[in-house]
């Protein structure tokens, strides 16, 4: 994948790894445009980095999802790459009965909005001479974390769709890639009033230039730092995160 010279729209681009990512992609001469819920914030870093495109948007509402895909296609016919970035993380009990509402919410932003948000855009990009979907999983999504079962499935969804969808593209110009991180030093980290990540978990800015590196040498599916152990050794592993 070439990193320059593209027409880049992100997801849950307002802070963390979808933050980091625009801005990079942003300095190599990218037209990058973010999105997330919180006009402030948004237009706070329009003015930081000049250039930069912000739209507001709820990924989680269907309707906005629709908006989005309209909008920025009418604005910026040469939109040629997507990332699906936002995610939603949270703690459950499951000896105990589970709110639908904070399932339903937890689904629809991990699983249900980058697959309809890729399908609203498929057609367009697949005009494009080279187009690309990166869809952001987790090595959760291989190894689940037992406390966040919820997020855990929605990703692992999401890599099974990645196969699904990388297969039926596959006669197209659009290339299907799975990014998937480990435990990242983000506010994404920041669950149930506690800090998941520790120790190991990878530096922002070194993840997004090791995310960087594998797009441009054209890895459809890689796990990024330790992820890549929880990718290939899931059952072996899943003792050792779960005690």
């Amino acid at each position: 994948m070439n990193l320059t010279n593209q027409t880049v729209l992100i997801t849950g681009a307002t802070s963390g790894i979808g933050l980091n990512l625009a801005i990079e992609l942003h300095k190599l001469g990218n037209q990058v445009i973010i999105c997330g819920r919180r006009q402030e914030r948004l237009a706070e870093l329009a003015a930081q980095h000049p250039g930069l495109a912000t739209r507001v948007c709820d990924v989680s509402e269907a309707a906005q999802r629709e908006s989005l895909a309209a909008w920025a296609t009418a604005t910026y016919p040469s939109l040629n790459v997507l990332v699906n970035n936002a995610g939603f993380m949270q703690l459950h009990d499951l000896t105990q009965a589970l709110d639908s509402e904070k399932i339903t919410a937890e689904i629809t932003t991990d699983l249900i909005a980058p697959i309809h948000l890729g399908s609203l855009l498929a057609v367009h990009l697949a005009q494009q001479p080279t187009a690309a979907i990166i869809n952001v999983t987790s090595g959760l999504a291989f190894t689940p974390l037992a406390s966040m079962p919820v997020y855990c499935a929605a990703k692992a969804g999401l890599h099974s769709f990645c196969l699904s969808l990388r297969y039926q593209l596959r006669d197209t110009a659009v290339r299907v890639f799975e990014i998937v991180p480990p435990a990242v030093h983000t506010e994404f980290s920041q669950v149930g009033g506690y800090d998941i990540s520790n120790d190991n978990a990878m530096n922002v800015n070194d993840f997004v230039q090791e995310v960087l590196r594998v797009l441009a040498q054209d890895q459809y599916e890689v796990g990024i730092g330790i992820a890549e152990g929880l990718r290939q050794q899931k059952d072996a592993l899943f003792g050792a995160l779960n005690p």
